[in-house]
């Protein structure tokens, strides 16, 4: 079992940062943040695989930075150059293997809200 609880997430303008955090109840390596807006399908944003690769969707990749502190059981998601339709509920979730797709992913957590204005 694990458990993961998600926090950072807020309102911000357009082109502005924040900083999610995931803490973790132990640590698994395959780790990921996925989003989801209203009316649209679970993505994935930013994940960890094999021996320390990370993979980036398309639209986040040079703005969004996926990172963790296993001393500190915490996964990150720093994001910068917010757009508008960054919004969404932002999750954190774990699996023993490293799937791309968030049908697969085993642990998730409660999810944190992300606005971000024009």
């Amino acid at each position: 079992q694990a458990q993961l609880v998600e926090s950072g997430g807020g309102s911000v303008q357009a082109g502005g940062s924040l900083r999610l955090s995931c803490a973790f109840s132990r640590v698994i390596y395959c780790m990921a943040w996925f989003r989801q807006a209203p009316g649209k399908e679970r993505e994935g944003v930013a994940r960890f695989y094999g021996i320390g690769h990370t993979a980036y969707a398309d639209s986040v990749k040079g703005r969004f930075t996926i990172s963790r502190d296993d001393a500190k059981n915490t996964l990150y998601l720093e994001m910068n150059s917010l757009k508008p339709e960054d919004t969404a509920m932002y999750y954190c979730a774990a699996h023993f293997s490293c799937p791309s797709e968030a049908a697969e992913y085993r642990y998730w957590g409660q999810g944190t809200q992300v606005t971000v204005s024009s």
